[in-house]
């Protein structure tokens, strides 16, 4: 080996160390704003789940009284009840329309961005402004449909559904544009070339090579899910009665009307936990976690 040789190679490990590897100070801030705004309210929440506190003083340690309270609380059972349901339904709504737009979104139809950016328009508005249009248009007196939709159980159920697969379908639609975009064409043409139909390559092709684009959509679809909450207040309050009172709103309840933030914080550590644990199972389910491409022995 010359000293030329050796003297440009090691030149490029330099550049490459220097540009590939990112130096911790930029890797700062993200760290920062994570510990500050996700892992301390966490902690923190967990802390108040083992004490009595009403907002005032010093927080009173009880051991595990709150947690107690929360197994034998008969309003958590009907609670967890609705929550699970709505993740499923909502899950199987957001997926199949945005699983469908994205594809078609992804093609070279006519005036496909223009509709594309309309789509996304949703998106862009908070969920609160959503609720009250929603709630403003579902109202029996003055809105568009003249019956009373949110005091029935399931009109109710199904327009907090509406509403939330209105607002983030865009968001769902734009990562499975992405997914399906990246689908090799020469895989569409060698099934056309076989006398495979638009249903059969949708089944055989779109579908398995956006498998992992799934399994994330997916995982944020049911953190969303479990934790709706101003779509709930704003348009049901957990009514009719309590039948779709879910868990971020019991635990709402809990901390800011009755004032007791130590059983508001039980059920917050809850959620997390519930939360991290499903999310984990389907990544583990669905093989996402080996990365393993769909586009292996191209």
């Amino acid at each position: 080996m010359t000293k030329s040789t050796t003297a440009v190679r090691k030149g490029r490990t330099t550049e490459g160390a220097r540009t590939g590897r990112p130096h911790a100070v930029w890797v700062l801030p993200g760290v920062l704003f994570f510990v500050f705004f996700a892992l301390a309210p966490m902690a923190l929440a967990f802390y108040l789940s083992f004490t009595k506190w009403n907002g005032l003083g010093d927080p009173e340690p009880v051991g595990l009284a709150n947690w107690e309270k929360m197994l034998h609380d008969p309003r958590l059972t009907q609670s967890l009840t609705v929550t699970v349901l709505l993740t499923v339904v909502s899950w199987a709504f957001q997926t199949v329309v945005s699983l469908l737009l994205g594809v078609w979104a992804a093609g070279r139809q006519r005036n496909r961005a223009i509709l594309s950016a309309v789509f996304f328009v949703p998106f862009l508005l908070s969920s609160t402004a959503i609720s009250l249009l929603f709630y403003a248009l579902l109202d029996p007196n003055f809105g568009i449909i003249r019956h009373d939709t949110l005091g029935t159980t399931s009109g109710a159920f199904l327009a907090i559904v509406f509403v939330g697969g209105w607002q983030f379908i865009p968001f769902h639609t734009l990562i499975y544009q992405g997914g399906a975009r990246q689908i090799p064409e020469v895989l569409y043409q060698a099934a056309a070339m076989d006398g495979a139909g638009r249903y059969r390559q949708f089944f055989s092709i779109t579908l398995p090579q956006l498998r992992n684009t799934m399994t994330t959509s997916s995982v944020l679809m049911i953190v969303g899910s479990l934790t709706y909450f101003e779509t709930v207040l704003i348009l049901t309050q957990g009514g009719p009665g309590t039948d779709t009172a879910i868990l971020p709103y019991l635990m709402y309840e809990a901390g800011f009307k009755s004032y007791d933030f130590g059983y508001a914080s039980a059920v917050a550590s809850f959620l997390v936990v519930a939360a991290t644990a499903l999310s984990l199972l389907l990544v583990r389910l669905s093989g996402f976690g080996a990365m393993r491409s769909t586009r292996e022995g191209m």
